[in-house]
């Protein structure tokens, strides 16, 4: 059983619109660039893990095999939210923990395209006159918008709103803050879909589209994909010493779902399960909030950002509002938060995310990210969340070697 995994190659594609390229294009060309960064082959690898939400019953991960090389080796094909990239990280990670293998490839891709507004289900029907029970719950009409929504936009309004009602300091221009920012990051990230600075008056004038989140405070669809190859500690002895020095540690692995709580059977809580999933990692590895040199985390809408401030344990219970006033989380702040530009200008292909975080963290704890790099950064942080939900939280360290 391995006692330690690392991160040894990484990559991700610019995320983007691509009109050349399939699916199966953008996840092959992510693996070969992963496996050429770690400098080792398919040959080399003992499982594959591949996570897709929209394709998630096409085989993916045997079809990208077509195209690097078909090996025999186990593939798993892995759907959870918008944590299917994590997932298929972990899946990996857990395969070279229990000894089955010493190394191993993680894919993350989705193609979206202009997919539009996610979440929508059982809509209410203005000319529906019959009212029969129908579905798990007997419902006798749709009741999306009239009790409540599952649109994203409502969910992450609805997150953010009970965060301002809560706390002191917290209103429509901290949320539009947080876009401000990770707009102003994107211009110094070549692989963001949208690489566009803003004003903090321009993102507050934007298009409405939940309160308080107008449009430039909301995360695009996309298509793109990321890749890694995670090794054992004691396979890394057997490389290079250049390969050792570029590798990464993942300190820390967690995955959370939801607990109970009162109200979430109408409302998606996507506090508790991230502060569970947070403080269990934090213990794993051995560090504190104060030792993250870099945080990339999962605001598919500005609100959600603001929240995850509090839930990773960034700033003081109930001051997210303040820490962005004083500009805690911008990449000369405090904890440099979504210096890549996060969701909102890198884009969101729900596949790819999860691992992309790592690409990008990883990045910087290598020193190789270029005008945006964090300079001396040696520990961050991932997180992402998928709602129904699944929440997955990375520590990783900069080799010592």
């Amino acid at each position: 059983m391995a006692d330690d995994v690392w991160l040894l190659g990484v990559h991700m594609t610019k995320f983007m619109r691509y009109k050349d390229q399939d699916l199966i294009d953008l996840g092959a060309g992510a693996a070969m660039a992963a496996l050429d960064d770690a400098g080792v082959t398919i040959f080399d690898m003992g499982v594959l893990a591949s996570g897709c939400l929209y394709e998630a019953n096409g085989g993916v991960g045997q079809r990208i095999q077509k195209q690097i090389g078909q090996t025999g080796i186990p593939v798993y094909n892995v759907a959870n939210a918008c944590a299917t990239g994590a997932t298929a990280l972990r899946t990996v990670m857990l395969s070279i923990k229990a000894g089955e293998a010493d190394m191993g490839l993680a894919v993350g891709v989705e193609q979206m395209g202009k997919m539009g507004m996610l979440g929508a289900g059982n809509r209410a029907k203005k000319d529906d006159v019959t009212f029969e029970p129908n579905g798990r719950y007997g419902a006798v009409m749709g009741t999306e918008g009239i009790l409540g929504t599952n649109l994203m936009p409502g969910v992450f309004a609805q997150a953010g709103m009970e965060y301002a009602y809560e706390h002191d300091g917290v209103g429509f221009e901290q949320f539009a803050k947080v876009a401000e920012k990770n707009h102003a990051h994107s211009t110094l990230n070549p692989l963001a879909q949208y690489q566009k600075a803003f004003s903090l008056d321009e993102v507050m004038h934007a298009e409405m589209i939940a309160y308080p989140n107008t449009v430039l405070m909301c995360c695009p669809t996309g298509d793109g994909a990321a890749a890694a190859v995670l090794v054992s500690g004691e396979r890394l002895k057997s490389l290079s010493a250049e390969q050792q020095r570029r590798a990464v540690k993942i300190s820390a692995s967690v995955m959370t779902s939801d607990p109970y709580v009162d109200g979430g059977q109408v409302q998606f809580d996507v506090n508790t399960l991230t502060r569970n999933a947070a403080d269990q990692a934090y213990a794993q590895a051995g560090v504190d909030p104060r030792d993250l040199d870099l945080v990339e985390l999962h605001d598919c809408f500005a609100t959600a950002e603001l929240r995850h401030y509090d839930n990773l344990r960034l700033c003081e219970e109930g001051g997210a509002g303040e820490w962005i006033d004083r500009r805690g989380p911008w990449r000369d702040g405090e904890i440099p938060v979504n210096v890549s530009g996060g969701l909102l200008s890198k884009g969101h292909p729900l596949g790819a995310t999860g691992i992309a975080n790592v690409y990008e963290v990883a990045t910087h704890l290598r020193g190789e990210a270029g005008d945006r790099q964090v300079e001396g950064a040696k520990v961050g942080l991932t997180h992402v969340i998928g709602l129904g939900s699944a929440c997955a939280v990375h520590i990783l360290e900069k080799s010592a070697a």
